[in-house]
């Protein structure tokens, strides 16, 4: 059976209120890949470890996806705007604190803290989108994944261009952008509704993303998420250490792969799901990622491979990104934001582990350890997928098991 998800005529025909929410998320996920280039040169600049760098990825990620947990309580109740609002001015103070640091700890505390504000924002921005585009959600999902591969793709091109004059550019940076962003928010977006006009929603229990994941679609795909991710995550984090390359070199690198995974978001993705089941796509893309980092082991002495390896990684994952993030719009009948903060809780605790653990695996074994270890996790998704697909019905079109569909009513009434 065919997902039928194709992308919608109108995805480019939206109201500002989605452009701008847009326009800012991607200049939020400049701030995933924005420190890959400058993360040698803090090493030297500060005297830290690879271990100590990687742990810019970690704080920031952890707070993140531990955050994400309260963001659909704290949306419903201050409205989309207003939540916006804070976690960009949260990103916006802590960024320049980052940029103004004078030791590695306080970098690492104050992307912390930039994790808190991330959260708030990127939840609730999907929601938003979401429940705002005109196309449906399809053509939403579209949109913010693209916005986020825009973001991934230039934050290490800006981080390289700004990181060649100090490490301290980057940060600076992304604190004018999201002020830029804040202003967007302020002037395009309701006030007091979401950018659909809707209205508020119901106020959320503190608890409901955690009630959520106990309904299996969404367990399944958070469980799948935190294991994609850290092979994700060792991709982006763990990569500029073997490649040798000056920040650059590093910026150009990953704006390649950030360029690839934008576009099999937007054209290569709907273009698979709409011949395929969205469970098919995905067992066919974990594999495949498994396979390219399993390359990139082999080829952690060959700098030139090595890239080749990580811009198809962003072809692959690409496409992983548009169809796991529609199936978790899709998997249940719980409020969007509620089902966003479960699901992206979960994903970004995934990556918050991989970036230390990887550098601490190239130090114990040997330098390509973190990328067999990578593929041995997407692995484990894979798996996931393939085993929780009776719960996964529901993504496909299909219409899901009885015993399925009766807890998914009960955890959505609990919620």
């Amino acid at each position: 059976m065919s997902a039928g998800r194709g992308a919608s005529p109108s995805i480019l025909k939206q109201p500002k209120a989605v452009w701008a929410v847009a326009a800012a998320s991607a200049i939020a996920f400049m701030g995933i890949g924005l420190v890959d280039p400058i993360l040698p040169a803090i090493a030297e600049s500060l005297e830290a470890t690879p271990t100590e760098t990687e742990m810019l990825f970690t704080s920031y990620l952890l707070v993140t996806g531990l955050a994400m947990f309260g963001t659909s309580w704290v949306s419903s109740r201050l409205g989309a705007k207003k939540t916006l609002l804070i976690g960009l001015g949260i990103i916006v103070v802590f960024a320049a604190a980052a940029g103004l640091s004078q030791n590695v700890e306080s970098i690492i505390g104050f992307r912390a803290g930039w994790g808190l504000g991330n959260a708030l924002f990127i939840s609730t921005a999907l929601a938003t989108i979401v429940g705002a585009a005109a196309g449906g959600s399809a053509s939403a999902i579209i949109l913010y994944e693209a916005a986020l591969g825009l973001g991934i793709a230039i934050g290490p091109l800006l981080g390289g261009l700004l990181g060649h004059l100090s490490w301290r550019g980057p940060f600076l940076g992304t604190a004018a952008l999201m002020a830029v962003g804040l202003i967007a928010i302020i002037v395009f977006l309701n006030d007091d509704a979401d950018a659909s006009g809707a209205g508020r929603p119901e106020p959320t229990r503190l608890s409901a993303p955690l009630r959520a994941l106990r309904q299996p679609a969404l367990a399944v795909l958070a469980g799948a998420s935190l294991f994609y991710n850290i092979g994700f995550f060792v991709l982006l984090a763990y990569s500029p250490f073997p490649l040798g390359f000056d920040a650059l070199g590093l910026g150009f690198t990953f704006f390649g792969w950030g360029v690839a995974l934008a576009v099999t978001s937007v054209f290569l993705a709907p273009a698979l799901t709409a011949r395929m089941r969205r469970t098919t796509v995905l067992g066919i893309a974990l594999p495949t990622l498994a396979a390219v980092l399993v390359a990139g082991g082999f080829a952690i002495d060959e700098p030139g491979w090595l890239v080749v390896c990580i811009v198809v990684g962003g072809l692959v994952l690409g496409v992983l990104n548009t169809v796991l993030t529609e199936c978790v719009m899709e998997a249940t009948d719980l409020q969007r934001s509620v089902a966003s903060s479960a699901y992206s809780a979960v994903r970004f605790l995934g990556g918050a582990v991989a970036p230390p653990a990887a550098a601490e695996l190239a130090r114990l074994i040997a330098p390509s350890a973190p990328y067999f270890a990578a593929a041995g996790s997407v692995l484990v998704a894979f798996l996931i997928v393939l085993f929780g697909h009776r719960a996964l019905r529901r993504v496909n079109g299909a219409p899901e098991p009885a015993a399925v569909e009766a807890e998914a009513i009960t955890v959505g009434d609990a919620a």
